[in-house]
């Protein structure tokens, strides 16, 4: 049982030092990058002062597949400016786990980007009680080996998530949404900025988030990633505010919405 449980603690090390940095490597791409081949242009979907998690703007595809329509995808979360995500102890991730509520974004609202149709939507996905590195890493490795599309919802993955058609060969996927939050309906017409719902914590989720992607199809299993840019939004330079135009921000960078 020692010699276990001593294995498992090196895994762990080894899991999370890999996950450290991986976190550090450079960007591939340059910051304030204007997405080539670019035709689309949306609203940013959130509203007041959030972080770039990830972007297509260091790497394509962003999260590391062009499956499921995640070639140009972003995760938005909240930092503070101490650059944590939380008001509980880091290390209480690693072992204890972090209660939802202790995450800045969790409950955050999300707005529609453009006009359009919600064409499905998933609400019911539970986002458990808390956030927790073992639980939370294990399920992401779980999923990426034996995630059967064929057999397996989408919302194993995606957790509760809401997907808005622009028009034919356009469409919008949140992701993660707190379960019970999302205020459309499946066939319902929306304007740019409707309330679709709120950040959550379900599905493939390694802390409260939001994901969100562009895509050619409605249905995310086989759907392409389409390249985007927002109309505009403001980015901190580390001492004021930048208004900034038809561009993407790259992971790292704190974002404002204008709306």
């Amino acid at each position: 049982m020692k010699r276990i449980l001593i294995l498992i603690g090196c895994c762990l090390i080894l899991l999370l030092v890999f996950s450290q940095e991986t976190a550090k490597s450079p960007p591939l791409q340059k910051k304030g990058f204007s997405m080539e081949k670019a035709t689309h242009t949306i609203v940013f979907p959130l509203r007041g002062e959030w972080y770039t998690e990830t972007s297509p703007v260091d790497r394509v595809p962003s999260h590391g597949t062009d499956r499921f329509g995640l070639r140009y995808a972003f995760d938005f979360i909240q930092k503070d400016p101490t650059g944590s995500s939380h008001t509980a102890k880091s290390a209480d991730y690693l072992f204890t786990g972090i209660s939802l509520d202790k995450y800045y974004c969790f409950g955050q609202p999300v707005y529609a980007p453009f006009d359009g149709e919600i064409v499905t939507l998933k609400n019911n996905t539970f986002d458990g009680d808390k956030a927790s590195w073992i639980h939370d890493q294990t399920t992401a490795i779980r999923h990426s080996l034996f995630f059967n599309p064929e057999q397996d919802g989408f919302e194993t993955i995606a957790g509760n998530y809401v997907v808005i058609k622009q028009a034919t060969g356009i469409y919008a996927a949140f992701c993660h949404l707190q379960k019970d939050s999302i205020a459309v309906t499946e066939g319902s017409s929306i304007q740019q900025g409707t309330y679709l719902g709120n950040v959550g914590h379900s599905g493939n989720s390694t802390e409260p988030h939001l994901h969100f992607q562009l895509m050619d199809s409605a249905i995310i299993e086989t759907a392409n990633g389409l390249p985007f840019v927002f109309d505009a939004y403001e980015t901190y330079n580390g001492h004021s505010w930048e208004l900034v135009k038809s561009q993407l921000p790259a992971a790292g960078e704190r974002v404002r919405s204008i709306n």
